[in-house]
């Protein structure tokens, strides 16, 4: 493959601060790699370079004359309005039935096309926005987090993109599935430099975890040398006929080095101060309305949550999972009947802009203690703010220097100081890298209190729901299935749509070209690359179920006092799963052979 861009000793500083230091990297043509680090380690401002938004204190960037590079626009292109086909084409160049096709695979289609784009959500906008990268004809993308603030089916039908695609990418992004279902390599970006590790993020974090752990023995192994050596030395150096040797010892101890542990990915550890463990009813909605003066969003929602459940509110963009947290945070006024809390249940809620209310002359440390409920200590405080990347002196900061992340992270850390009984989050994840994403959900799946929160990162959704509620039609209500379900449901409808003709019947020309026979080759091995990463998905995730079922069948089998309503449910529902599972990749392998038996013939 050929080198499409190359990166040497590229340096960057904003101010005193270095961000890369010698950055080295080379991209070759079909490279699918996913961009990982610390937040503020310099991965924007990689991409940044790259994309010749940004220049290089040193170093150079070579591209060749076969890159045809696209990105995800940070702004917004358009204006609000154009009409979707109108954009495209003024924006692309492409004539009109170019543009509905490719904006079909990303269901943008029929009623759609001809609407303004300021009617429509923030994830539809999204979707003409990658529908514009990509008639572009780029053979290499660069997105910086695109995942942000995407709903859960736009997320899916970008993923389900850029599995089939034939070029190359590298994606920010702090969403692990996200990664691991599109991206073959990993770059991680630390302390200046790049690490370019050939697999999946989930190979190079055990990798990263091998090379930790054999830092570590090495390092014990030199102390122990040195403490021995350093012995020797101090016993014999005042006696003359040892001199020689010991100054020798003393040669071997300078030469004795220790491997340098950088801090590990999975390093981090949030602890959130424990709650008194309630049972019985934490929130009763009958007949509730929701929505604004103007505008109704949801009504007739009747729901009863229990004590404990952790509830994830799903749904597409605009559709009214943050009114519904704002109504039952008291943040909205309800438009009709009624929600009430548990009784004596103190409720913390963390909005997605709550951050902008910060007082700026207070310090981080001040503001924390300030939240902090009673009985908190100032270690348990210090160890949040650590958590949160306010280490050291970055908690004597003032709110006013800090960035609007950091500033986010803050207000995630003091409403989790509060000790609520109730915890009600709107996309508590988007400032946070990957690792303190996950430390959260980790923490945040052990909390004894009630959970309501919006999220799109299915890592994060999957560690802590127990309980899913979707936001849709005008409709809130309970779904029956677990997370995995609510997932798969939504992929299969999808892949359903990809697999009909998405281009809209007033987009097409009055006759279309005919396809080339490199055309129709083209798309039969595009759909085989697509229905072996599906097969590979189905037989992943009929292992994990019949893992799971086997361990509750074994459990019946071999203590009959096991048995639990809860258990047995599950135990029928995983063999459904199961059954399903294998109909699909039935219905997928024979479409695999058709396919190869027709290109053979």
């Amino acid at each position: 493959m050929r080198v499409l861009l190359q990166l040497s000793d590229i340096r960057k500083s904003y101010g005193a601060r270095p961000i890369l230091e010698g950055a080295t990297l080379s991209l070759l043509e079909g490279q699918k790699v996913g961009v990982i680090g610390r937040n503020g380690a310099g991965k924007s401002t990689l991409c940044r370079i790259i994309t010749g938004h940004e220049e290089a204190d040193g170093g150079t960037v070579s591209r060749s004359t076969a890159l045809r590079l696209s990105y995800l626009e940070q702004h917004d292109p358009y204006q609000l309005e154009e009409t979707v086909i109108g954009f495209l084409q003024r924006y692309t160049g492409k004539e009109e039935w170019e543009c509905g096709k490719m904006a079909g695979r990303f269901q943008l289609k029929h009623g759609l096309l001809e609407a303004a784009i300021g009617s429509l959500s923030g994830g539809y906008r999204t979707r003409v926005k990658l529908t514009s990268m990509l008639l572009a004809d780029p053979n290499y993308l660069i997105l910086d987090e695109p995942t942000n603030y995407l709903d859960l089916k736009t997320l899916i039908l970008l993923e389900e993109f850029l599995q089939d695609w034939d070029g190359g990418f590298m994606i920010v992004s702090h969403d692990r599935e996200f990664l691991k279902k599109t991206c073959e390599n990993t770059l991680e970006v630390e302390s200046g430099e790049c690490t370019l590790y050939p697999g999946s993020v989930e190979d190079y974090l055990v990798f990263k975890e091998e090379q930790r752990l054999h830092a570590e023995s090495h390092n014990r192994n030199v102390e122990l040398k040195q403490k021995q050596l350093q012995q020797f030395v101090d016993r014999f150096r005042a006696k003359a006929s040892k001199a020689a040797q010991a100054r020798s010892k003393m040669k071997q101890i300078e030469k004795l080095k220790k491997i340098d542990v950088d801090h590990p990915l999975s390093n981090v550890r949030i602890k959130i101060p424990a709650v008194d463990k309630k049972n019985g009813i934490a929130l009763r909605c009958e007949e509730l309305a929701i929505g604004y003066p103007d505008k109704l969003v949801a009504d007739r929602i009747d729901l009863e949550v229990m004590q404990g459940d952790h509830v994830a509110v799903l749904g597409d963009n605009g559709q009214g999972k943050t009114t519904f947290l704002r109504t039952i945070a008291g943040d909205l006024a309800a438009k009709g009947g009624s929600h009430r809390w548990g009784y004596n249940l103190r409720v913390g809620y963390y909005a997605q802009h709550v951050y902008a209310t910060l007082r700026p002359d207070l310090t981080v440390y001040e503001y924390l203690s300030g939240t902090a409920a009673p009985g908190v200590t100032r270690q348990e405080i210090l160890n949040l703010a650590g958590s949160f990347l306010f280490k050291g002196d970055d908690v004597d900061k003032k709110v006013g220097v800090l960035s609007g992340g950091e500033r986010a992270r803050a207000c995630l850390a003091g409403m989790l100081l509060t000790k609520s009984q109730i915890l009600l989050l709107d996309e508590p994840t988007n400032h946070l890298d990957f690792e303190t994403v996950e430390a959260l959900g980790r923490a945040l799946k052990s909390f004894d209190g009630t959970i309501f929160f919006i999220s799109h990162d299915r890592t994060f959704v999957n560690l802590v729901a127990t309980r899913i509620i979707e936001v849709a039609g005008g409709r809130v209500r309970s779904y029956p299935g677990n997370y995995e379900e609510y997932v798969y449901s939504l992929e299969s409808i999808i892949r359903q749509e990809l697999s009909e003709d998405a281009t809209p019947s007033a987009a097409k020309p009055a006759a279309a070209p005919p396809k080339s026979d490199y055309q129709a080759r083209k798309e039969r091995e595009s759909e085989k690359r697509k229905l072996g990463t599906q097969i590979r998905r189905i037989d992943e995730r009929i292992a994990a179920y019949k893992k799971e079922w086997q361990e509750i069948h074994d459990l019946f089998f071999n203590d009959p006092g096991a048995w639990s309503r809860e258990r047995n449910d599950r135990y029928d529902e995983l063999q459904r799963m199961i059954d399903r599972e294998e109909q699909d990749w039935l219905k997928a392998t024979q479409r695999l052979e058709e396919l190869s038996e027709g290109q053979a013939g």
